[in-house]
């Protein structure tokens, strides 16, 4: 049995009540996987806020429908409203326990670099999250980054100094940063770099664009007949 279960809802025809079952708070979802047909899903809102803060898109969930037997999906292509910040749509992807899946797992930093903290560097994440291969039994929910290993500017973790539990197959450059930690900029880094962002303002500002002719100019131009209207070939006599 998974740890996350979520509760759900047949839904009718795409858009019949959508606005209506959004006030009650609930939100539609879409089933598929495996050559099944998608089917259309209410859920409940806060259920499923509370779900994927957990749970995310990197670990099984049980899904409960009214009627029929339980589903085992994996959270995808969730869709936030642009202005209310709230979920408005999510996919779910039926998942086979004895087939193998592929899904991007977030790293999880733990610790701290002594870079940082003695040294004042600043901690760099070139990547948050890996593509790994597994069974859905294996699938880890975080990939652990233990930061305690940087204690200079010119030390780097990659994926293969990391803990890879078993059955999980890295699906990315075994060699590819994940931690690394910068050193401060120095007072006359910052200040060269401030007066090279007011050097390429002023530049900016002083650019004509190109292409844009000035109103004087349009007029000039139509004063020396630049829209004078063409001239009509005489006309033949029988």
């Amino acid at each position: 049995m998974s740890e996350f279960t979520l509760q759900v809802k047949a839904r009718g025809q795409a858009g019949k009540d959508l606005y209506t079952m959004r006030k009650q708070g609930s939100i539609p979802a879409v089933m598929y996987g495996h050559g099944t047909e998608p089917q259309m899903l209410w859920v409940q809102y806060m259920d499923f806020s509370k779900l994927y803060a957990k749970a995310g898109e990197s670990s099984i969930v049980e899904i409960i429908p009214e009627t029929g037997k339980k589903v085992n999906v994996i959270v995808q292509d969730v869709q936030v409203d642009p202005l209310s910040g709230r979920f408005s749509h999510t996919d779910f992807f039926q998942v086979r326990m004895d087939e193998k899946l592929e899904a991007h797992v977030p790293l999880e930093f733990v610790g701290e670099a002594p870079a940082v903290r003695e040294m004042g560097g600043i901690l760099l994440k070139p990547i948050e999250e890996i593509l790994v291969s597994c069974l859905p039994k294996d699938l880890p929910h975080t990939l652990s980054v233990d930061l305690s290993s940087l204690k200079t500017f010119e030390d780097h973790i990659q994926i293969k100094d990391m803990k890879i539990p078993a059955g999980v197959e890295i699906l990315i450059e075994m060699d590819t940063t994940v931690a690394l930690v910068e050193a401060p900029r120095t007072e006359a880094e910052i200040a060269a770099l401030d007066e090279k962002v007011e050097g390429d303002v002023t530049k900016v500002e002083g650019v004509e664009k190109e292409g844009v002719v000035a109103p004087d100019e349009a007029i000039d131009t139509e004063k020396k007949g630049g829209n004078k209207e063409e001239k009509k070939a005489p006309a033949v006599k029988a």
